[in-house]
């Protein structure tokens, strides 16, 4: 169980640092996607299999999928978007191809072992999340929120296309 725990946590760092280091949005998101994965993979070893499946569906579906919508907010350039296209080939989707299934394996394996008792010493259910989040850390989930949401207000300010204004009497002097 330790090594499928060293495992899935060197994953989740290289995933990271491939995140930062990526200059493309979508590549970025993918290697965000394994990390999310391989942290949940952590959560689960450690003996919180609710905190692993939160992490799976708020993380990896949810902020993924705001990014998407926020990312199609923005309505790129069709120029952006053919640029777009020749980046996303088969050879951008190994790296996190590779670490998911390394991860897959890991988890294959510790489902196979069944011997889920040595590291996790105690199982966190939904009440005690719920409590928690919504009780003394309320302040904190309130703020995230409010983050996430100035994120996406200032990705379409400083995304959003400049409409060109033309004088009323001027509109027909450029045709």
């Amino acid at each position: 169980m330790e090594l499928t725990f060293y495992i899935a946590s060197g994953i989740a760092i290289v995933a990271t640092i491939m995140v930062i280091t990526r200059y493309n949005l979508i590549h970025a998101l993918l290697y965000l996607v394994v990390s999310f994965l391989a942290v949940a993979l952590v959560f689960f070893v450690l003996g919180a299999p609710f905190v692993a499946a939160l992490e799976v569906i708020v993380y990896a579906g949810a902020i993924v999928v705001l990014i998407i919508f926020v990312i199609m907010m923005l309505n790129l350039k069709e120029e952006a978007v053919e640029e777009e296209r020749h980046w996303l080939t088969r050879d951008v989707f190994i790296g996190p191809a590779i670490l998911s299934v390394l991860l897959l394996a890991e988890l294959v394996y510790i489902i196979i072992q069944g011997d889920t008792g040595q590291i996790a010493t105690k199982a966190i259910d939904a009440k005690a999340v719920g409590i928690s989040l919504y009780g003394p850390y309320v302040i904190g989930v309130e703020l995230s929120g409010i983050l996430l949401m100035a994120g996406i207000v200032g990705a379409y300010h400083l995304g959003r296309q400049k409409k060109k204004v033309v004088h009323r009497f001027l509109e027909h002097a450029e045709e």
